[in-house]
């Protein structure tokens, strides 16, 4: 599944994880301001960021840009002179392509939260003063509108992107399967498994890990900006005053959904499992009645589709409970973060541009914790589909 495509990937993703490690610990610890050694304004790094689509080649961004391109470079030419797999551009060049592109979508997120205060405020000083100037609406609504368009565009090829990388990894996993199908061809299921568990293994694990890396920069980016704005939220209902009140509220309802998700969708896992196996045993005694008269016979196929049906009855009831649980969770997310400013807002603590930012930060931070909750039903398809693909490789392993 991951060494057709990645070059060995035990050594390459523990690497890969180390080089991410080291390049953080030489941006914050300096690294950052580095861009001057080459060039850059004297005090760059320490300029305000325009709320605007300026942002984007500020000297800040710039210098970032070189950064990562350097970063990718050197980790590549490692890889290349260490393992020469066929698929190395795509795997290394194209997964540091969607990296970067992870990140500039939640550069984007930023500067639009940013956007929301002083443009909420001015709504609010108009009506509170009886009108105001309508150009400076339509100057804040136009500068949101090309950062928008800028993260349409780039989202939109990013996803265009992505279909060519997961058909290449797919590639590389039937190019592998094919090459070993005498030895593979008399395992149940092997077409299947081939033909389309490499496709479904290799998008949803892209899927799941573009979710994960973005849950966990959309935290790096956002928790610094809640930990800011938590000074003007003191307070939190029933708990009453506490320091970082955002903070906590944000962590601890996140780490709560989570824990009850996996505690009621524990045995969904291995549901999905047994499902693809007597669905692929029916499908199987199927395609040899077709050539064979002696074969899928009434009593054969009645047995067959019996365990089909009895699989299916289980895993819709454990989804039913799972589903609910779920979406309560889900909508009573939907007006928690709200509920948590209610004693701020009945104190007058906060302006409506706070407002509004505090609550999409706060949502931002909320859903990155809330990672496994959005993204179980997918893990619990994936885990079914790896089972499938790591028995069909036992064969290989002389397992």
């Amino acid at each position: 599944m991951f060494k057709s495509f990645f070059p060995n990937p035990k050594w390459f993703f523990g690497s890969l994880v180390l080089w991410f490690i080291i390049n953080c610990v030489l941006w914050y610890s300096g690294g950052n301001t580095w861009g001057q050694y080459i060039g850059f304004a004297q005090g760059y790094y320490e300029a305000e960021l325009p709320i605007s689509i300026t942002r984007f080649w500020s000297a800040q961004f710039l210098w970032f840009y070189l950064w990562f391109f350097i970063s990718t470079a050197i980790f590549a030419i490692f890889w290349k002179l260490k393992s020469n797999n066929p698929w190395q551009r795509w795997s290394v060049w194209g997964s540091a392509f969607i990296l970067f592109n992870i990140w500039f979508s939640v550069q984007t997120s930023l500067v639009l939260n940013a956007w929301y205060s002083p443009f909420y405020d001015l709504i609010q000083k108009m009506l509170g003063s009886g009108g105001g100037d309508i150009h400076q609406l339509y100057g804040e609504m136009t500068s949101v509108m090309y950062i928008l368009m800028v993260y349409v565009t780039i989202a939109v090829l990013n996803l265009y992107f992505v279909n060519h990388y997961v058909f290449r990894w797919r590639m590389a996993m039937n190019d592998y399967y094919a090459a070993h199908w005498e030895r593979l061809r008399h395992i149940e299921g092997a077409s299947q498994r081939i033909q389309e568990d490499t496709m479904r293994f290799a998008k949803t694990t892209e899927t799941l890990g573009v979710s994960l890396i973005e849950a966990l920069m959309t935290l790096m980016a956002f928790l610094p900006v809640l930990y800011q704005l938590s000074n003007h939220v003191k307070v939190l209902p029933i708990v009453g005053e506490i320091p970082h009140a955002l903070m906590w509220a944000a962590v601890l309802w996140s780490v709560f959904g989570t824990i009850v998700l996996i505690a009621v969708g524990y045995k969904l896992p291995g549901l999905e499992f047994n499902n693809q196996k007597v669905e692929a045993a029916y499908r199987k005694e199927l395609v040899y009645g077709e050539d064979d008269a002696n074969r899928a016979d009434p009593q054969t196929l009645t047995e067959l589709f019996t365990h089909v049906r009895v699989n299916y009855f289980r895993l819709y009831f454990h989804y039913a409970y799972f589903n609910l649980v779920r979406i309560w969770y889900m909508q009573l997310d939907n007006l928690f973060g709200l509920f948590v400013l209610f004693p701020s807002i009945a104190a007058g603590a906060i302006t409506l541009g706070l407002l509004m930012q505090i609550n999409n930060v706060f949502g931002k931070v909320r859903e990155s914790f809330q990672y496994l909750i959005q993204a179980w039903p997918t893990i619990i398809e994936l885990l079914s589909i790896y089972k499938r693909l790591r028995a069909f490789e036992a064969t290989l392993d002389d397992q």
